[in-house]
């Protein structure tokens, strides 16, 4: 396994464990202002289709990810929301600091 696989396999199980009922929309754009600060454009979407695989959502394609990635994160979440998603991840070890890459 790759240290990039491990920091994404890393990710995946902080997400699932701070959101194992699944990611609440106003979360989304704070979420991924994170995820983008530890992990690549490709990490990011294979991240948001483990996710959605939880979900009841199956009629979303990567093409939709990588286009509501681009959405969201030209717009920056305000530092409350980062708090409010960092705290919660922060809850089940994710790293305050982004990882070493």
């Amino acid at each position: 396994m790759t240290e990039n696989q491990s920091v994404l396999d890393s990710v995946l199980s902080w997400l699932h464990r701070g959101y194992p009922e699944g990611v609440p929309p106003k979360d989304y754009f704070a979420l991924l202002a994170l995820l983008k600060r530890s992990l690549t454009e490709e990490e990011v979407v294979r991240a948001a289709q483990s996710v959605l695989k939880a979900s009841e959502s199956d009629s979303v394609t990567e093409d939709e990810i990588r286009t509501a990635i681009h959405a969201v994160t030209t717009q920056e979440p305000n530092p409350e929301e980062i708090h409010q998603v960092a705290a919660r991840l922060a809850s089940v070890g994710w790293p305050l600091a982004a990882p070493a890459r």
